[in-house]
């Protein structure tokens, strides 16, 4: 028969009590980090949309297919056409720009001085024939080949409209040799630049 001291009888059931306590405290611990309480806003929705930049050239209502009707031009003479540049996008150009170019070259259009020259004018409302019962300017007046700015133009803006008054012209200075039989094939075109981006 074994007699147990006392002493270190008491000392064995402390430590074995301690040991208990700390497997006790894991286990709360483990459980309180498996315990996770979430929450979440409602949903709030909106919609992007983008705006449409559209520039169309129209001569009395419908799509213009040519600036002007030059034929058989003799010097002196000169041809005029109405159009005018309609904005009927969503959205306002930062600038538009005119630009009338040759695509097929000779000297009517390379001579700047003796060569095609072109006068665009602006009305206020709409032209009737050549006269404007409105504001009248000038927009360009120069050499036939050209790329001008349009400042100011109603047509930057969504449903805002040019009239537009062009004159081609050969001067009477064009008189020899040397501009007779002659042919050049010119392109109009007005480029509209979106406005620059801004926060909203």
């Amino acid at each position: 028969m074994r007699i147990l001291d006392p002493g270190r009888a008491r000392t064995a059931r402390r430590v074995a009590g301690s040991v208990a306590v700390l497997g006790v405290a894991a286990a709360v611990a483990g459980l309180g980090t498996y315990s996770t309480f979430t929450d979440s806003t409602s949903p709030v929705n909106t919609g992007v949309a983008t705006g449409v930049l559209s520039l169309s050239l129209q001569s009395g209502g419908t799509a213009a297919t040519v600036p002007f009707n030059g034929g058989a031009m003799m010097a002196g003479d000169s041809v005029s056409q109405v159009l005018d540049l309609v904005n009927d996008g969503t959205t306002a150009f930062g600038s538009v720009t005119m630009k009338m170019s040759a695509t097929a070259s000779s000297i009517l259009d390379t001579d700047p001085t003796t060569g095609l020259q072109l006068k665009v004018a602006k009305c206020s409302v709409a032209w009737s024939g050549s006269s404007c019962s409105g504001t009248a300017s000038t927009v360009y007046s120069g050499p036939i080949v050209v790329t001008q700015s349009m400042t100011g133009a109603a047509s930057a803006n969504p449903g805002g409209v040019d009239h537009l008054l062009l004159t081609a012209s050969l001067p009477a200075s064009a008189n020899g040799s040397a501009y007779q039989g002659k042919q050049s094939t010119l392109s109009l075109v007005f480029d509209g630049v979106q406005r620059a981006g801004a926060g909203r």
